[in-house]
């Protein structure tokens, strides 16, 4: 049992039929946090989360691929366009703690210039804010989740960590070779996961990460910064309440067309089956991610006055380069990904928008032996010959702006799905600059392990994250919400996840989810 499933115990429960002062939909990344600031606060705040509660990640967690499936979104989204997006592991999670409890906990800031990709580019969404405003909530959760990483950070000499890095596995010690060799940069990358024991007093001590390598099927010791072992035990000592396997699909409205109450299906252990309920607020918090909050706010016809409800759908370039290695690797030991270099993110010439990031990889047997099935195009005994090599292998991709246009947008489908709601269908292609980024990026990453020592290389061509499709701006007409995060059409709607991106940004999105989460509770709470 884990420090939350402790404060569970004393956990505070309201009443239906009580007015709270916030629900939030969603308890990853962009819910956790609200969760927490308004309940430190001392408002009186319920989270609605749509999969289970796992009391005991060092039981529930096992070391093990297939059991990990319990914490991936694997309802059916479907996926057209000429660049299929893959759902479910891939950028998806369910269970209190959102995504967080599968994610990658690699934590890169923002570049300062993804957020004026428009004023430099010509093409996508320019943010409504600046990097000076995101500042100080990077600084606060990275303090908050005690941060791995380097002393000195390379593309900013004026950063500092709370904890200094995790062990750099084999292929991020490929990866350092590579680079070397190319004349290019490293260094030990961000990650959201301990490379020391640290304590808060928010919620309590956590260990070290022990290097198992099981990342992505849930930390079974809390090392890793998800939300059930940072920001939830805060947010349930301080008074909230989360309720489990609670899936949201309506509203009510008052007289003057503000919400007034969520409407929710719960069921499993936390409820009877199929049990209906409301919850009556004051406000709502919507942080159920790219694809759900969208989808919600279409099935209910709200918040889209501007009809960019679903619109500008993005997913980053995640081009990957495998290759076989002398040496036994042995991928899977250690932290996934503990490499990471910035020096693609405005590369000089190059035919595209942005830029992206480097990243070394290890990942799991079956997950590999997926991405090989897809990426080679091997079956049969020709699969099971190459996955012989596995302990020789090692990975390297990459995280790439993409550049949101008016044919990339989420709609709902003719399909329904268990719980009653229209599926999405997600259309996704790319572009010029994505398709040039991919190139760019293959010949860069074959270079490097080339020079590494790697040979018989192949590429998997992929996607990483759903972004976008609830759009911030200044203006009511083109946007959903505002800068921080409410929206244009309802005064007591909020979205607090990665839909509101106005682009992709090239780093991983949760850092800043979790900025964005503390700079919209701080306004709320001020504007109260």
């Amino acid at each position: 049992m884990n420090q939350l499933a402790h404060n569970r115990i004393s956990m505070r429960r309201y009443q239906d039929d009580e007015v709270v002062d916030a629900v939030i939909i969603g308890t990853g990344a962009g819910g956790a946090p609200l969760l927490a600031k308004l309940a430190a606060a001392g408002l009186r705040v319920v989270a609605l989360e749509a999969g289970p509660w796992w009391e005991a990640p060092a039981e529930q967690f096992a070391t093990d691929e297939t059991s990990a499936s319990k914490i991936y979104w694997t309802d059916e989204r479907l996926s057209a366009g000429d660049t299929s997006v893959v759902f479910g592991g891939n950028n998806s999670g369910t269970g209190v703690g959102g995504s967080t409890l599968h994610w990658g906990a690699f934590v890169p800031r923002a570049d300062p210039r993804d957020l004026r990709i428009h004023t430099d580019f010509h093409e996508g969404a320019d943010w409504p804010l600046t990097y000076a405003d995101l500042l100080p909530y990077y600084e606060e959760v990275e303090t908050f989740l005690g941060v791995s990483g380097p002393a000195h950070y390379p593309w900013d000499s004026g950063r500092r960590y709370p904890t200094g890095p995790v062990p750099i596995n084999a292929p991020g010690q490929l990866m350092q070779r590579g680079f070397a060799a190319l004349g290019l940069r490293t260094s030990a990358a961000p990650i959201a996961a301990l490379s020391e024991p640290y304590a808060r007093p928010e919620y309590g001590q956590r260990p070290a990460c022990v290097n198992r390598g099981f990342c992505h099927q849930g930390c079974r010791n809390g090392a890793k910064a998800s939300m059930d072992a940072t920001y939830l035990p805060w947010a349930v000592r301080d008074g909230a309440e989360i309720r489990p396997d609670s899936f949201v699909h309506g509203f009510e409205r008052g007289s003057g067309g503000n919400i007034t109450s969520v409407l929710f299906r719960q069921t499993g252990t936390a409820g009877k089956a199929g049990t209906e309920r409301r919850q009556r607020t004051r406000a709502v918090f919507l942080c159920a991610g790219g694809i759900e909050t969208p989808r919600l706010l279409l099935h209910t016809g709200l918040a889209n006055s501007s009809g960019q409800v679903g619109r500008n759908f993005m997913a980053h370039v995640a081009t990957q380069v495998w290759g076989t290695f002398a040496g036994r690797v042995g991928m899977n030991k250690g932290f996934p990904a503990t490499v990471i270099s910035e020096d693609m993110l405005r590369p000089a010439g190059a035919p595209f928008t942005g830029g992206y990031l480097v990243q070394s990889l290890g990942v799991t047997p079956v997950t590999w032996a997926q991405g090989v099935a897809r990426g080679r195009g091997l079956f049969g005994e020709e699969l099971v010959s190459y996955l012989d090599r596995y302990n020789f292998v090692a990975g390297i991709g990459i995280n790439g702006d993409c550049v949101p246009v008016k044919g990339n947008y989420l709609e709902l489908s003719e399909e329904v799905d268990r719980n009653g709601l229209p599926k999405p269908r997600v259309h996704f292609s790319y572009g010029k600059s994505e398709l040039a980024m991919s190139e760019h990026a293959v010949t860069l990453l074959k270079a490097a392990w080339q020079a590494a020592g790697a040979e018989d290389m192949w590429t998997l061509e992929r996607t990483a994250h759903t972004i976008g499709t609830c759009r911030m701006g200044s203006s009511p007409e083109a946007s959903v919400v505002g800068s921080f995060g409410q929206s244009h059409d309802l005064g007591n709607l909020w979205i607090c996840d990665n839909s509101v991106f106005p682009s992709s940004l090239a780093a991983n999105p949760a850092l800043t989810i979790m900025a964005l989460s503390l700079r919209t509770a701080e306004h709320f709470l001020a504007s109260r």
